[in-house]
């Protein structure tokens, strides 16, 4: 059980204090922009009330706004409230926004919307507190209006895990560390030792637990030394059902190190264990990874 103090620096450590500096970095991600952009552009109709949740710079709001009515944007960090404002003062339909300094686990819009957004994400839900946040929601929500829930951006979130095996020299200085990779391809010293095996996948339209675990099996593709593990989670933001496809964002990739590296043969089945909760800090995770090969 967190002490109050303890709870303050979890909350603060879980995405709520992104530096603005950081935002600039996602401002120029295409593949958030665009994805986030056709997903909201597809959900939002004409005359639609929207909120967002976590709103950042202000650029989901504001991409909502193009045909929504009226936009709620909450943000906590204040000097992200204060500048949402300002990019929102330069951009047309950016008066249909109103940016609410307020917490996202306590308001609630005046009216009933029709779309929220909340992109609360990163990678293997880990840090930011998105599940946590849509539970507290719908169950705010429904409880004040009776009513249907919105249109969820994202509807759902589908995660992965692989064994790789990575080059952890730099330099002839030996650091395995947690790396961000691109989804362009590997880095030179990286080897895809099996293919990504589903472990969890969240359907924000219904009720998920914060518990994620996973006990289970990949078959080697590749001999080697698994000595990480790569995480990779892909959000659902949309589902377009005339043509029965999804408008997706893939989170850059995730590799954790292993303590303890496992040599492995093609063929060979490997068993892959962690358990963690949705908003757990990264460190969570990486201490509870095990692999051992099935003999």
């Amino acid at each position: 059980m967190l002490i109050a103090s303890e709870q303050e620096e979890h909350r603060n450590y879980l995405g709520q204090f992104i530096p603005i500096q950081y935002h600039h970095s996602m401002l120029m991600d295409p593949n958030r922009m665009k994805n986030f952009k056709a997903a909201i552009d597809f959900v939002v109709q004409p005359g639609a009330k929207v909120l967002e949740l976590g709103g950042g710079t202000g650029v989901l709001s504001w991409f909502a706004a193009e045909k929504a009515e009226k936009v709620w944007c909450v943000e906590f960090n204040r000097e992200l409230v204060a500048e949402s404002r300002r990019f929102l003062n330069l951009n047309r339909h950016g008066d249909k926004v109103e940016v609410v300094h307020a917490d996202a686990f306590d308001y609630l819009p005046p009216e009933p919307v029709d779309v929220l957004i909340c992109e609360m994400i990163h990678v293997a839900m880990l840090r930011e507190k998105l599940v946590e946040v849509m539970a507290s929601f719908k169950q705010r929500y429904q409880k004040r209006f009776g009513t249907a829930l919105p249109i969820m951006v994202p509807t759902a979130v589908v995660m992965a895990v692989q064994p790789v095996q990575k080059d952890y020299d730099f330099e002839g200085f030996h650091a395995p560390i947690i790396q961000i990779e691109e989804l362009s391809g590997n880095l030179p010293g990286t080897i895809d030792l099996a293919p990504p095996a589903i472990y969890s996948i969240l359907d924000f339209t219904t009720t998920n637990t914060l518990d994620i675990a996973w006990d289970g099996t990949v078959v080697i593709e590749q001999s080697g030394t698994v000595n990480a593990l790569r995480f990779i989670t892909k959000n659902i933001l949309a589902m377009v059902t005339e043509s029965t496809s999804t408008i997706d964002w893939l989170n850059r990739y995730m590799a954790f190190p292993l303590a303890t590296p496992v040599e492995v043969q093609a063929g060979e089945t490997l068993r892959i264990h962690f358990h963690y909760r949705a908003g757990d800090f990264i460190s969570v995770l990486q201490n509870a990874l095990r692999v051992e090969v099935v003999r």
